[in-house]
């Protein structure tokens, strides 16, 4: 079982950076591949970008190329996501999530451990 809690979100003017961290219970959090998905008001979630679980590979959607890096640390079983240039439009809350196996997924159907989210609220 792994338990995911976000933090670091919070209100940034366009142009900005923010930097989420999320932190799992449970050393297998390591053997997962983690991501993080966002989710704008009344929309389906959306993935942002995910990392294997060695932290070598990662995959972004074309909206935050560039600008976003998701990374991990296992030793302290710790994923993040910084966030540079943000835009209104990345205005959302964001939530990490982790799945068995060695393949970064784009379904959200595909994750089996979530954290409960935080909030990106960018101003113009």
């Amino acid at each position: 079982q792994v338990q995911l809690v976000e933090s670091g979100g919070g209100l940034v003017q366009a142009g900005g950076s923010l930097r989420l961290s999320c932190v799992a219970s449970g050393r297998v959090f390591n053997t997962n591949t983690a991501a993080w998905f966002r989710q704008f008001p009344g929309k389906e979630r959306e993935f942002v970008g995910g990392v294997s679980w060695v932290g070598t590979t990662t995959y972004y959607t074309d909206s935050v190329k560039g600008r976003f890096t998701v990374s991990r640390d296992n030793t302290k079983t710790t994923l993040y996501l910084q966030m540079n240039n943000l835009k209104p439009e990345d205005t959302a809350v964001y939530s990490c999530a982790a799945r068995p196996g060695a393949q970064i997924v784009a379904s959200s159907d595909a994750y089996n451990y979530w954290g409960q989210g935080t909030q990106v609220t960018v101003s113009s």
